[in-house]
């Protein structure tokens, strides 16, 4: 009997149904908080019934068992990755629902979305949303299996995953997201929400961290974990790096000796920030594209003018408005002597207190505070008639010089409703505020409830130098109210611009900034454009309260970039997707306001890097397709077209290793081995002649039971009179000990774990990871596999002109972290992952001027060795960078143990043998 797949997925907006996926629109829970960052996770399920009888592990025996969850997080740079993977079993004869919730912040970017069934993971392809839409009604209409991920909403966003597994059977699903972390009043926070409701035999929590300024401090809370079980909470603090780790056990997970009920039942939440100083701030470099973070500390702040505008229209009345009282009384006794504010309230008509705005002197405050208290609802709503009284005040004490002049002057709005009274046309309401304020006023809206018309509240703020708030019914809404007013509560800097070279420099994010605000941050994201730019500086201009401020920074980018590559846990290019993913958010704020022709542009210019990067944003969705018998092809995304370009024709494998062990090596081209020797100081290269099918052994370890080969494979025109120019088109990795080959092509990658077989196309962005085994892969860039702590191989694809006469697409292979291999390793590149050493003397000239040859001791053997240069493309995979190395002659001979041949297997999971 046909099992059917059932799979729904809430994000906040209505979608679509077919027999096999459901989507759907997300649940509005009330309490909900909008100052909620990172991740939230949760897991509901409905049909997980307990039976009388106990199960394994003394856990109650249920049809239907959570039997692995795990959710991992690497931030570098304050830009999270997450991956979040649940594993369900069905230990019933008959097919049982389980349900899995995630809430995401309404700032993330879903970048993939897979699921495993029948040993079968199917990876969703990011497309235009009505592309999306075609195929996945196309797929509805032939009856297939398919899965459509979208997003939208304003604030949280809700993943609900309903699944029917079929009796006896396992299902895996696996959500990864990628946002910039929000520095919030001194701090970056991740909340992620526990709620399994059962006991999970494995279930994890791990947080890394890396940021190069350094950790200021890490602190860890679980409101659910009494004090005698904080210990399960593993915390390490180095420097630059901080690991959390949460791994309870199943008795760990009891509420009670005997009972089955879990303590795992709250919020799990991390907090950081990083050192800071009075400087320029930051700059971390990846391949070309740097993120320069911005915060300086120990200013003193400059004096703000508040102007609050309270609606207390019918619909205020009751909890509304004496939450609204509360806050009001509290924020006015948090405000500065050398603040200035005003109170206007209104429903069908406006009244202001006193008439004029008064400073924050003890005496005001108190006298406000009473005035705050006896604020009471009446009437309709009448926005825009406070609002312009409001940039009148302001004006009329600007004018009047009763204000400081430099001073930041802002309009906090609080309703709940939408305007009924005077003028209630919202689009004429937008313009009349933004030509009063003409630049000069920030404008704050908070919307109170779910009834308010936000978009009208967002684009009215954003056209003004501020933002809006959801403000949500429930016993914490004055600390909602305060702790955003907390936000702007200390102004330091006003203009800020930052300036970098200009002819260097390509495809900034936001430069200029009208204020910066105490605990916060300003991130700015670029491209550098200049290949040969040797220092990149970034120089800070603002006015403080007292004096014109200019700061500034240098950093090499050689070196900037080399602090980030060691960094062996980082997730790829992430200052590049740093980049994309603040570029798309910005341009989202900047279509709020636009008109039709520039909302046009900034459409296409988002909806490129969305599908570019594989973010599931408002314009795109993610369509996951089970594909009809024998017919793969629909499971594969998109290809992106060609650049029309021809790539460097390179191939080449770098080892990186922990300090004890530095060695690197890779290979290029002919293909051209290096190898470095004497701690770094020098490298060895030479070449290995083949022939396209042979297939080279890389590694062999008989101890761990790794084996990496690559098959060679030629151009596609050879002309009988000259050498056959090969290079690696194939890989085969292979661990018999875990039961795992991996092979990649410059087609795809499979993966073959026990009795598992999967595939990834190379044109999507995805993750899979398993208890020991991690797997990624960027889209059309490279691919990486990590297994437990032994080793990480990456492997890059580079792309040549599809219809380009001789050159074929091939593959690089590196190894990023080797150490935990046996010291019986072996194979072309294995028997050099410990140090090398060796002595090279009398340099003289040599038969090509400018390479001149020396004699090499190095393992025993005397050789004769040449100076010379080869590519290495670990930072720039298209020009590359010149290493200077000494050249081996007659493939290596001397330098690799025995000849060539010796290291040629029969097929590419075939071990070398001794």
């Amino acid at each position: 009997m046909k099992t059917m797949l059932s799979f729904l997925l809430l994000i906040s907006i209505p979608a679509l149904i077919t027999a096999d996926f459901i989507i759907t629109e997300a649940e509005q829970h009330q309490n909900d908080h909008e100052n909620t960052i990172p991740h939230v996770l949760q897991l509901a399920r409905r049909t997980l019934k307990k039976r009388s009888t106990e199960g394994h592990g003394n856990i109650p025996h249920r049809d239907l068992e959570i039997y692995g969850m795990k959710i991992e997080s690497k931030v570098t740079s304050r830009f999270a990755h997450n991956v979040i993977t649940s594993r369900v079993v069905n230990r019933a004869n008959e097919s049982k629902e389980a349900f899995f919730e995630i809430e995401l912040p309404k700032t993330a970017f879903i970048t993939n979305f897979s699921m495993t069934l029948d040993g079968v993971t199917y990876v969703g392809a990011v497309k235009e949303k009505e592309v999306a839409q075609r195929q996945y009604q196309q797929a509805v209409s032939r009856g297939q299996t398919a899965g459509l991920v979208k997003t939208s909403g304003r604030k949280m966003e809700k993943f609900k995953v309903s699944v029917n597994i079929g009796p006896t059977k396992k299902v895996t699903f696996e959500l990864t997201y990628e946002e910039l972390l929000k520095r919030n009043l001194g701090k970056y926070e991740m909340n992620i929400r526990v709620k399994p409701q059962q006991l999970i035999k494995n279930f994890q929590i791990d947080v890394h961290i890396f940021e190069p300024q350094g950790i200021a401090f890490l602190n860890v809370d679980a409101k659910f974990l009494t004090n005698n079980l904080t210990s399960i909470v593993k915390k390490t603090l180095t420097d630059t790096k901080g690991h959390v780790s949460f791994k309870p056990t199943l008795e760990q997970q009891r509420k009670c000796p005997d009972c089955h009920e879990t303590i795992l039942d709250g919020d799990f939440i991390v907090e950081y920030d990083v050192n800071r100083d009075l400087s320029a701030g930051s700059i971390q470099i990846v391949n070309g594209y740097f993120v320069h973070h911005f915060a300086p500390a120990n200013l003193s702040r400059i004096p703000k003018n508040v102007i609050f505008v309270i609606d207390h229209s019918g619909s205020m009345s009751g909890l509304k408005m004496r939450q609204t009282n509360e806050a009001l009384v509290k924020i006015l006794d948090d405000m500065d002597t050398k603040d200035h504010f005003a109170i206007i309230i209104f429903d069908d008509t406006i009244e202001t207190w006193r008439n004029t705005i008064f400073q924050a002197t003890p005496e005001n405050v108190v006298e406000a505070k009473q005035y705050a208290q006896s604020i009471s609802a009446r009437g309709g709503t009448n926005i825009n008639d406070p609002m312009m009284e409001a940039i009148r005040l302001l004006d009329k004490g600007h004018r009047e010089q009763h204000l400081p002049e430099r001073s930041i002057s802002m309009i906090i709005l609080l309703t709940d409703g939408h305007p009924n009274s005077g003028e209630s046309n919202p689009t004429k309401i937008q313009q009349n505020v933004k030509s009063a304020a003409n630049g000069r006023y920030n404008v704050y809206s908070l919307g109170f409830g779910f009834d308010v018309n936000y978009n009208f509240l967002e684009k009215m703020s954003l056209e003004n130098d501020g933002v809006a708030r959801r403000i949500y019914e429930d016993s914490d809404a004055p600390l909602q109210l305060q702790g955003f007013y907390d936000e702007v509560a200390n102004p330091l800097l006003l203009d800020i611009e930052l300036q970098y070279p200009e002819n260097a420099i390509s495809e900034l994010t936001q430069t200029n900034f009208k204020q910066y605000y105490d605990g916060s941050e300003i991130v700015v994201a670029g491209k550098i454009s200049d290949n040969n730019l040797d220092f990149l500086t970034a120089e800070v201009l603002a006015q403080s309260v007292n004096a014109n401020l200019t700061l500034q920074t240098k950093v090499k980018v050689s070196e900037a970039e080399s602090v980030i590559q060691q960094q062996q846990y980082i997730f790829g290019d992430f200052t590049e997707r740093l980049w994309a993913y603040l570029t798309i958010q910005q341009l989202l704020e900047n279509r709020v306001s636009a008109g039709t022709d520039e909302k046009k542009t900034l459409t296409d210019q988002i909806l490129e890097l969305s599908l570019k990067y594989n973010f599931v944003t408002p314009l795109t969705s993610m369509v996951v397709t089970k594909p009809e018998q024998n017919n793969n092809d629909t499971f594969v995304a998109d290809k992106p077209p060609k650049d029309g370009n021809v790539h460097p024709m390179v191939i080449w494998i770098t080892t990186w290793q922990p300090p004890k062990s530095p060695t690197y090596t890779y290979v290029d081209s002919d293909p051209h081995f290096i190898i470095s020797i004497n701690d770094h100081s020098d490298a060895i290269c030479f070449n290995i002649d083949g022939k396209p099918g042979a297939i080279l052994n890389l590694v062999t370890d008989p101890q761990t039971g790794f084996v990496v080969n690559g098959e060679l494979i030629g151009e596609k025109q050879i002309q009988n009179s000259m050498k056959i120019n090969t290079y690696f088109g194939k890989f085969g990795i292979l661990n018999n000990k875990m039961d795992l080959k991996v092979e990649v092509s410059t087609k795809m990658i499979t993966v073959f774990h026990g009795e598992d077989k999967i595939i990834f196309p190379w044109s999507a962005t995805a993750s899979l990871t398993r208890e020991s085994l991690s797997i990624s892969i960027m889209k059309e860039r490279n691919f990486t596999l990590t297994v437990d702590d032994v080793a990480t191989f990456v492997i890059v694809l580079h792309r040549v002109w599809k219809n380009h006469p001789l050159h074929r697409d091939f593959l690089g292979f590196y190894t990023l972290d080797s150490h935990r291999l046996s010291n019986m390793t072996h194979g072309l590149l294995g028997q050099f992952f410990h140090e090398v050493s060796a002595e090279v003397y009398n340099i003289r000239p040599g038969l090509d001027e400018g390479k001149p040859d020396a004699t090499m001791i190095v393992k025993g053997h005397k050789l004769r060795v040449t100076r010379g240069y080869q590519k290495d493309y670990r930072f720039d995979p298209k020009q590359g960078t010149n290493i200077p190395c000494w050249f081996v002659h007659y493939n290596g001979k001397g330098f690799i143990d025995g000849i060539p041949t010796d290291y040629f297997v029969s097929s590419l999971f075939d071990s070398l043998h001794a």
